[in-house]
C-alpha cells in the first residue's frame, strides 16, 4: 500500500534524524560529563531545551507515523493494546523531553521523579509492544528480530535497574544508551517492514446472506 509505505518511510527519516541530533546533543555538552557514568537525561538538562530534547520530541513524532503506517497496514479492527503501548512510549518520551530531570549531583525533585518515571513506563512498553507486533502476520519476516531485540532490551532493562539501584550507578550510562539503542532497532525494524510493504495483507471475507 502507498499510504503504508510513506509512512514507513517517514518514520525512518525521523528515526534516523533522532538519532543524528542525539549524536550531536552529546558532541555539543560540556567535555566533563561521562557517558559511561551518565544517562541521556543528565545531558540533556546540561544543555536545557537543547537538541537531545528536539530528539525525543523527532523520535515521538516518528512513532506517531509508525501508528498511523501500522493501521493502514492492520486488520479493519486495530489492536488496540499495541496503540496503548505505542501511545505510553509517545507519552513518556514527550513528557521526559518537556520535563527535566535534576542536575547531576542534585537532590532529586518532584519533576525529576516525574521525568524518571515517565522514562520507566516509555522503556517498558516499547518492547511489549515490539512484541505483540511480532505476531502480526503482516510483520512475519521482522518477527524474528523483533522478538531478539524485546529479549535483549529487556536484559539491558534489568542490567539499568541493577546499576540504578544496589549497582551504584555503575556504567548507568552505558547501559542505558545500550537500551536505547535496542529499542529504536525495535521502531526501525517494523518502520522499514512497513516501507518494503507492497500491497494489502488483509483481507475481509463478506458475510453471506441467510
Amino acid at each position: 500500500m502507498p499510504g503504508t509505505r510513506s509512512t514507513g518511510l517517514l518514520a525512518l527519516g525521523g528515526i534516523a534524524l533522532a538519532s543524528l541530533l542525539t549524536v550531536i546533543g552529546h558532541l555539543e555538552v560540556n567535555d566533563d560529563l561521562s557517558p559511561w557514568a551518565l544517562t541521556i537525561s543528565d545531558f540533556a538538562v546540561s544543555d536545557r531545551g537543547g537538541v537531545i530534547d528536539v530528539a525525543m520530541v523527532v523520535l515521538a513524532l516518528a512513532t506517531v507515523a509508525l501508528l498511523l503506517g501500522l493501521r493502514r497496514a492492520g486488520p479493519p479492527r486495530p489492536c488496540r493494546p499495541v496503540e496503548l503501548l505505542l501511545g505510553a512510549w509517545v507519552a513518556g518520551l514527550v513528557l521526559a523531553a518537556v520535563v527535566p530531570t535534576n542536575e547531576p549531583g542534585t537532590a532529586m525533585t518532584t519533576a525529576a521523579y516525574l521525568h524518571r518515571y515517565a522514562s520507566v513506563v516509555a522503556f517498558l512498553a516499547l518492547p511489549a509492544a515490539g512484541w505483540l507486533l511480532a505476531r502480526r502476520p503482516d510483520l512475519a519476516p521482522a518477527a524474528r528480530t523483533l522478538r531478539a531485540l524485546v529479549v535483549l532490551s529487556l536484559a539491558l532493562a534489568a542490567a539499568m535497574i541493577w546499576s540504578a539501584y544496589p549497582g551504584d550507578r555503575l556504567l548507568i550510562g552505558l547501559a542505558e544508551r545500550l537500551l536505547i539503542l535496542t529499542e529504536v532497532a525495535v521502531l526501525g525494524t517494523v518502520a522499514v517492514a512497513l516501507a518494503r510493504t507492497p500491497v494489502a495483507r488483509w483481507v475481509v471475507t463478506p458475510t453471506r446472506g441467510a
